[in-house]
Parts: C-alpha cells; sequence; structure tokens
C-alpha cells in the first residue's frame, strides 16, 4: 500500500490486557490523547473514528483486525485537513508483544501520502509518550498539545 511509514517502537512496564484497554477506552484515552477519543466496537470491518473534544470527526476510518492484547489494525483517513484528506488512506498498525513484566508496542503507520506522514511523525511520540507515562505512572508527560 504505502510509499511512506512511520514506526515508533516503545516498551511499556504493564500488561497486553491493560494496554488493550488503554487503546480502546474512550475515558482513558482522552486522558493521554490530548482530549480525544475513538470511537469503535472493535470488531474486524467495523467503523472507527477519531473525535476532537468538541464532538468533531478528526480521523475515520474501519477496524480491519482487532486481536485484543496483541494487534490492532486500522484503515484511517485524515478529516480536518483539506490536504491530509486529500492524501486518502492510510493504514495504522499497534503490535503488542508481551515480555517480561512489560509490553512492546510498535505502531506502524502507512501512506502513500509524504504529508500526512509527516503530520502523524509528529504526534505518535508526544501521544505515545503520554501513554507510556500514564500507564506506568498515573499522569501524563505531556498536559498540553
Amino acid at each position: 500500500m504505502a510509499s511512506e511509514t512511520f514506526v515508533y517502537v516503545t516498551y511499556i512496564r504493564t500488561t497486553p490486557e491493560k494496554l488493550w484497554d488503554a487503546l480502546t477506552t474512550p475515558e482513558f484515552v482522552r486522558q493521554y490523547w490530548f482530549g480525544m477519543h475513538q470511537e469503535s466496537d472493535w470488531q474486524a470491518g467495523s467503523a472507527w473514528k477519531m473525535l476532537f473534544s468538541d464532538g468533531r470527526v478528526a480521523d475515520s476510518g474501519e477496524v480491519l483486525e482487532a486481536e485484543p492484547g496483541r494487534r490492532l489494525v486500522l484503515k484511517w483517513r485524515n478529516e480536518f485537513r483539506d490536504d491530509l484528506k486529500d492524501e486518502g488512506w492510510s493504514r495504522c498498525t499497534y503490535d503488542i508483544e508481551a515480555l517480561d513484566g512489560a509490553v512492546k508496542l510498535t505502531v506502524t503507520h502507512e501512506s502513500d501520502g509524504r504529508k500526512f506522514i509527516e503530520a502523524v511523525s509528529g504526534g505518535w511520540p508526544k501521544i505515545l509518550s503520554n501513554l507510556k507515562s500514564l500507564l506506568e505512572t498515573g499522569a501524563v508527560a505531556l498536559a498540553t498539545k
């Protein structure tokens, strides 16, 4: 699919089950994703969307794969910036691997659009750092976007 790829790997002292819940529970997502949250029933073939705190749709797509505690794959398109929306669909994969007392999380975002990958390359490190910090300490690393 993609000519452009962003990959981020982090190790989090948590369990695969807790990480899955952190990735898929709207109330938890809001805490580390700067007030945004996701909506889906997390079944393959289901609709997925990311919403701003005011309810506007930021991104939308479809759940392509969902293996709780192991893997989540989303078809993803930006909905609020015309230049990114025009680049079309991307694919975001979360791979979760249990280690001894921790979890390896690999996020791979692939797109044919260079602007889109540049945009997510700036956002993912902040979001995933907040996720790691929140799971390990109970507080986010960055309070604002």
